[in-house]
């Protein structure tokens, strides 16, 4: 089995139900192909590098997956054809980091501390 990093942008204006509809709808293909979803991330809506489609922003989600390659081309595939989505990335990936959560926000009560410089 090949372990896979899999990212896709949906349009900026797709509401939650929308983007949970998509996570959904591509959790089934990978399940579908004998694949298995370890770990299915919304990273939220972030600003894109450039315009694509005239869209400034899209909304990130992330698979971590692991299966066979015609998993991935069969979601590749999929999401070619799929209007709401922007863009699709995968990565073959040799172990995935599942502990640590790179877009999660900070809650308000943790702050950020400042340091302070010792003089000499």
């Amino acid at each position: 089995m090949n372990l896979y990093e899999h990212t896709i942008i949906a349009r900026q204006d797709a509401s939650p139900s929308e983007l949970k509809q998509l996570t959904e709808k591509y959790s089934k293909i990978v399940e579908k192909n004998e694949g298995e979803i370890v770990k299915a991330e919304n990273w939220g809506l972030l600003n894109l590098s450039y315009l694509i489609r005239k869209n400034k922003k899209g909304s990130y989600i992330h698979f971590k997956i692991k299966g066979k390659g015609k998993v991935i081309e069969e979601l590749e595939k999929n999401e070619a054809l799929d209007k709401k989505l922007l863009r699709y990335l995968t990565v073959k990936v040799k172990n995935f980091d599942l502990e640590t959560n790179y877009f999660a926000r900070k809650e308000d009560g943790e702050k950020f501390e400042k340091k302070e410089k010792i003089p000499n």
